[in-house]
């Protein structure tokens, strides 16, 4: 009887390191929980949702990513607007990638609060640099994006936001 529980306690633990090695690798390498703080992704993300964050794959222009903050000890999430070797103008709040005007249907909401002569964004043109993303809030009025940092390292980013779990779950 000893020698079965030991077999049976010995197959637990193997079950449970076996476990924590799969979510180690799995947090580290693959992705990763992360919760917004903030408004300046709304109405995309609003603060103190919990998102899930991939680390593998490729960013694209208009994925939401997270990345490590050029200024402080915190993560931002924002829109990728810019890939490298970009330019990015905005006139009149109407965005131009490599002079092809691009429409932002999250922006709409916004848009439509907005006072006579009033814009969501100044106007401004820019090339991105080569291992640099150019990154904006989808809240422009209210947020620290690339038009305040700069354009941000590719190797700042964590990963792109793949999965939105909502804030409620966390008052149960």
């Amino acid at each position: 009887m000893n020698a079965e529980f030991n077999k049976e306690l010995k197959s637990w633990i193997i079950a449970l390191i076996s476990a924590l090695v799969f979510v180690f690798i799995c947090r580290n390498f693959i992705f990763t929980p992360v919760k917004v703080v903030g408004q300046s992704m709304q109405p995309t993300y609003e603060n103190q949702d919990r998102i899930i964050v991939s680390k593998v794959g490729q960013i694209k222009h208009f994925d939401t990513i997270v990345f490590h903050s050029p200024i402080e000890k915190e993560d931002y999430i924002k829109r990728v607007i810019g890939l490298p070797d970009d330019t990015i103008e905005i006139q009149d709040d109407a965005l131009y990638i490599n002079g092809h005007k691009y429409d932002e249907p999250y922006l709409q909401e916004k848009k439509k609060h907005l006072l006579p002569n009033q814009k969501l964004t100044e106007n401004l043109k820019i090339k991105v640099p080569k291992g640099h993303i150019f990154v904006l809030g989808d809240n422009r009025q209210k947020s620290r994006d690339s038009r305040q940092l700069g354009c941000i390292s590719e190797e700042a980013v964590i990963g792109k936001a793949i999965f939105r779990f909502s804030s409620v779950i966390e008052n149960y």
